[in-house]
């Protein structure tokens, strides 16, 4: 053979090697075994199996069908977060939990890269006792009391599928599960800004009345002056008012001197001031002859 063909077929044996040992499927690990299909459909549920799949190092905290009921009924929302918690950005076997420094270690979970957990609650504790091996919360004051049961699989170093004997699930794992609900409610009830639709700009009634209200201009001091008799209403009576005091001045001088708005004198008096005028003179000259005949 070829050196150089034998060379070529090594690498892309190791290669192919390489790929079959990091590339792994949580759903067909776990549909391997009927015990966890109820476990496996949340993780396809909660879109969790997708991002298990992506990651290179992994290890699965699975729960059994008989112990699944503890998480049974919950939202969508919350089965995600639960689940998160149950999923440890390392990996890790038993014999591998066995050497841990201190009996114990605080492990980083899917939740804690979600950006929802506090303090604490994104991790999880584990605990080598006489018992055993045991996993809880590790918000302070909370049981660790899930113990491990057994290997489900692992490839090493890439994913590890550990059987614990019930969920994880810390108390304060509600408030972030509320928070969620609360922020999926305000953005589907929340309504939108009002918007004012376009239209015509509104117009001031005082600058354009309407046709309703709308009156006629008063004519200005100017324009009663300059009013011809043409101009006077059709119905206007040619004699002055009835009710014109008899011993009323002719002559504008008593007319006060202060009032712009009085009509002056004029030598051109139309024809009903000259009737009127006449009828004065011819009354006070009778009036005056009945005196005298007494």
């Amino acid at each position: 053979m070829n050196p150089k063909t034998s060379s070529s077929f090594i690498f892309l044996s190791f290669f192919l090697l390489l790929s079959s040992t990091t590339a792994f499927n949580i759903t067909r690990i776990l549909g391997q075994n009927s015990d966890f299909s109820n476990f496996n459909d949340l993780l396809k549920q909660t879109q969790l199996a997708s991002q298990i799949n992506s990651r290179q190092t992994i290890t699965v905290l699975a729960v059994d069908n008989s112990a699944i009921g503890a998480i049974s009924g919950k939202s969508n929302d919350e089965l995600k977060n639960i689940l998160s918690l149950h999923v440890v950005l390392d990996y890790y076997d038993p014999q591998k939990l066995q050497k841990l420094s201190n009996k114990t270690a605080l492990l980083t979970t899917l939740l804690q890269t979600s950006g929802k957990a506090n303090s604490k609650i994104g991790f999880v504790n584990v605990t080598v006792t006489s018992n055993g091996i045991a996993f809880g919360s590790a918000v302070e004051g909370a049981q660790i009391n899930s113990n491990l049961v057994k290997s489900v699989a692992s490839q090493p170093y890439n994913i590890s599928v550990l059987q614990i004997s019930s969920p994880i699930i810390p108390q304060s794992i509600d408030a972030i599960n509320a928070n969620s609900s609360r922020a999926n409610n305000n953005t589907s009830t929340s309504p939108p800004p009002s918007i004012s639709p376009a239209g015509p700009p509104k117009k001031s009634p005082t600058a354009s009345p309407s046709p309703k209200s709308a009156k006629a201009p008063a004519p200005s001091d100017d324009s009663a002056d300059t009013l011809s008799a043409a101009d006077a209403p059709a119905d206007a009576p040619a004699d002055a008012p009835a009710d014109a005091p008899a011993d009323a001045p002719s002559g504008a001088a008593d007319a006060p001197a202060g009032d712009a708005d009085a009509p002056g004198p004029s030598d051109d008096k139309s024809s009903g001031g000259r009737v009127s005028v006449g009828m004065f003179v011819s009354v006070f000259t009778l009036g005056v002859a009945s005196w005298f005949s007494l």
